[in-house]
């Protein structure tokens, strides 16, 4: 099962989903290309969800289309779309031991007993539980639960892995180690992986590339390097990011931006007549100057080892500054901020849209 087959291309068009007076998805398109590890990410309530269980089957859409591979399998059911589905709570069998989990899939195709053994034998050395498979799942920890919960999605080779949230579960330690581990199990694999998670540091190093979900609606796709170098809407520069882009309120004119509250910015860009803006500036990208820039007041210094971030107030605005080097700071100090012109974003106060 390679991407080479070209197994997988997924293509979502107008994708409309109500329940009731709610729309929950405003005319969603997608395209995810074969072998491709694809991530929905976004907030609590951004649609992406429901998107994966659209993809599945498992929601219909009010208006819209799913193509899988050229095909429109809109109205098909689960079963008949091939694909596989690993949730939040990995939905294991209790009373099932672990290789009757994984076996359960093929089982249910009518397959014979000596090809489910060999499948399940193979599927869970893909991901080292071999060793397990004569226990069950009240026996295991949640980092063995959620391998057998992927093996039992690869163990019939489908041409769609769907993954809702699948490392929530786990401890912070355990999450890092399972999802460098995920990442080479689908390069393995090469089958077409879309994974939903609000998590945008899962996001960045698991993705190829990338949608990110505001309301119900896809507002920027792109590989990690495109969604956090060049966020095309305020909303995805304020989510993308530890911590995320500061976006300070102010008035582009000529080539610089007053800062509501006081100081200046110069962008490199220029407006010939005053432009109502949100300003971005990365936290790594802020620096200290000894005077003009933005004035600003020290209101607290995080620690964290091998970095630090202060916590600033310009204004009624807050922002962050994030250094790898000590910071000579004291909560209530005075301080002027600067940026360079090409570490910064212009995006319109009122649409959010990039503007630079």
């Amino acid at each position: 099962m390679s991407a080479a087959t070209g197994r997988g291309g997924v293509t979502l068009q107008g994708a409309v989903k109500r329940h009731g007076e709610l729309t929950v998805l405003h005319g969603v398109d997608l395209q995810i290309r074969p072998g491709e590890f694809f991530v929905l990410l976004g907030p609590s309530g951004s649609g992406k969800t429901t998107t994966l269980r659209v993809l599945a089957g498992l929601e219909s859409i009010s208006a819209g289309r799913v193509l899988m591979d050229g095909e429109d399998v809109t109205e098909r059911d689960p079963g008949d779309r091939d694909v596989a589905m690993v949730f939040q709570s990995y939905a294991l069998y209790p009373h099932m031991t672990v290789a009757q989990n994984i076996g359960f899939p093929l089982k249910m195709l009518g397959r014979p007993a000596s090809e489910v053994a060999q499948a399940v034998t193979a599927a869970a050395q893909r991901v080292s539980i071999d060793h397990l498979l004569a226990r069950r799942p009240g026996q295991l920890s949640g980092g063995q639960q959620q391998r057998v919960a992927l093996a039992r999605a690869i163990v019939r080779q489908p041409r769609l892995f769907l993954l809702d949230e699948p490392l929530s579960n786990l401890d912070a330690r355990l999450r890092l180690e399972t999802r460098v581990e995920l990442k080479k199990l689908q390069r393995t694999l090469g089958v077409t992986t879309v994974y939903v998670t609000h998590d945008q540091e899962e996001a960045m190093t698991l993705a190829d590339r990338i949608a990110v979900f505001m309301e119900g609606r896809i507002v920027q796709v792109g590989t990690p390097a495109e969604v956090f170098g060049r966020p095309t809407h305020a909303a995805v520069a304020g989510f993308i990011g530890t911590p995320p882009m500061n976006l300070l309120d102010g008035t582009w004119h000529r080539d610089a931006v007053a800062v509501d509250g006081g100081g200046r910015v110069a962008v490199g860009v220029h407006s010939d007549a005053p432009r109502a803006v949100r300003l971005g500036i990365r936290p790594g990208d802020l620096r200290l100057v000894a005077a003009d820039g933005v004035p600003a007041e020290v209101e607290l210094v995080e620690e964290l080892g091998d970095s630090r971030i202060a916590v600033l107030h310009a204004g009624a605005q807050r922002l962050k500054l994030k250094s790898a080097e000590a910071l000579p700071l004291a909560e209530g100090q005075a301080v002027h901020l600067a940026a360079e012109p090409r570490h910064t974003h212009l995006f319109d106060r009122a649409s959010g849209e990039r503007l630079n």
